[in-house]
């Protein structure tokens, strides 16, 4: 299995949080340039890093600190999953799939455009375990959360996003060949603002 060590991500930025939250707009449209892989790296921690060692805290609150949130990336190179421990992306498929999943996205051309394709995906027994059925909610209130995040490191980065809800989840798992008991319930598509 081919994996991925990432940039260590900063921890300071140019932009204010008050700047991004200004700023944040759903972006379409995407230039050709590639994403860097420090700019990868500091999406992904955005998303799901940790924050505190001891405890394995993530940028993103969740209830319990149960963690149901599995992020993975979707590029030209590949699928791959995004390992929060080891901070690094490992590689679950080779290939562009960009295409198979625009059209899983109801058609939605800047999926197939973006060099980078976030699938946020949540492992609901995680939660589920412990809260039983409101834990569902808890899970969707995460991913929120995650969406977020990289919607600010986005701004903050000088990059665009927009978040995705429209798309045929059995068709999504499928073309990334996710585990069984990982339900995609987010995707968004990350680049260079055009």
């Amino acid at each position: 299995m081919v994996e991925i060590k990432l940039p260590k991500p900063e921890f300071k930025g140019k932009l204010s949080v008050e700047e991004a939250l200004l700023k944040r707009r759903s972006v379409r449209k995407f230039s050709k340039e590639k994403l860097t892989l420090n700019e990868i790296s500091q999406i992904l921690w955005a998303a799901q890093g940790i924050t505190d060692e001891r405890w394995s805290f993530r940028t993103a609150p969740s209830a319990g600190a149960l963690y149901p949130i599995e992020i993975y990336a979707v590029m030209q190179e590949g699928v791959f999953h995004y390992n929060v421990k080891k901070h690094s992306l490992q590689e679950i498929k080779k290939g562009d799939v960009r295409k198979e999943l625009c059209r899983a996205c109801l058609n939605q051309e800047y999926i197939e455009e973006a060099p980078l394709t976030i699938v946020i995906s949540a492992v609901f027994e995680r939660t589920c375990s412990k809260y039983g059925e409101r834990g569902i909610r808890y899970v969707f209130i995460e991913a929120g959360h995650v969406s977020q995040n990289i919607y600010l490191q986005c701004e903050s980065l000088g990059l665009g996003t927009v978040a995705i809800g429209a798309f045929y989840d059995l068709e999504v798992k499928k073309i990334l060949e996710l585990p069984k008991n990982h339900e995609p319930v987010y995707i968004m598509a990350v680049g260079h603002k055009r």
